[in-house]
């Protein structure tokens, strides 16, 4: 008898509808902001500037927990804490999660805020983890995630620092410097254009590898705890698929 290939989801999750995110805090170190306040700020931040751009509204609520029919956002402490990767890519429901590690963030000097909101504007433009596009190398693809080429950069929304996010635009190789906004905060000239402080992911001859803005950059990547981190869910995906290869190569489809 064969192994059935685990489940990979690729889905357009909430097509045509207004996704609710239940936004719950399992962490038991302080998030340097108050969690209202930063569940609103990030309800301005869909409002104002992400579903304006991208055509992605969604509603955030504070909840105690996962949400029946919801996407949600959850606070951990890193990923270390006892149950933190139990809480995998998706809902009990099958929808999308998405993780915040506080301490982990404040370790690294980093704002909560910041953190939420990138994950924030890249569930809400992919999902499923698994869009990737052409771009200036022929050969490879880059996955379309929306804040990590501009990584370090943010504004403020109600008071609270939020990730820049990048424009569609900035995804069509085609356009020509300065000829459309690619970024929020219009840092970013030109199409695939990588920030100092940010990165990309990038696919090219079946392994997976990061373009990073500034060494600076690269060096605290390396630094970094990635567990549970959107990164990880798309190399468990790629991996996931090179396993079905195999096994209906050997096996065929049933």
């Amino acid at each position: 008898m064969t192994k059935e290939p685990a489940k990979i989801v690729f889905a357009a999750f909430n097509q045509g509808l207004v996704p609710t995110i239940a936004c719950f805090n399992r962490a038991t170190v302080p998030l340097g902001v108050d969690f209202d306040a930063l569940i609103a700020a990030m309800q301005s931040y869909v409002d104002d500037f992400v579903a304006p751009v991208w055509g992605t509204p969604a509603k955030l609520i504070k909840t105690d927990g996962f949400r029946a029919g919801a996407w949600a956002m959850v606070f951990l402490d890193d990923a270390d804490q006892p149950g933190a990767l139990a809480y995998h890519d998706l809902t009990p429901d099958g929808f999308p999660v998405s993780k915040v590690f506080v301490k982990t963030t404040l370790e690294d000097k980093g704002l909560v805020s910041v953190s939420a909101s990138h994950e924030l504007v890249e569930m809400l433009v992919d999902p499923a983890i698994n869009m990737m596009t052409t771009g200036p190398d022929p050969k490879a693809t880059y996955a379309y995630e929306s804040a990590d080429p501009v990584e370090e950069s943010t504004f403020p929304v109600q008071g609270i620092e939020m990730s820049d996010f990048v424009h569609p635009a900035y995804f069509e190789i085609f356009r020509k410097p300065k000829s459309a906004p690619f970024d929020h905060m219009k840092l970013v000239m030109r199409p695939f254009q990588i920030l100092r402080g940010g990165y990309q992911i990038v696919m090219k001859n079946g392994k997976e590898s990061q373009v990073f803005g500034s060494k600076a950059k690269a060096k605290r990547f390396q630094k970094e705890d990635r567990r549970g981190h959107r990164s990880e869910a798309r190399k468990k995906k790629k991996l996931l698929v090179a396993d079905m290869k195999v096994i209906r190569k050997h096996f065929g489809s049933r």
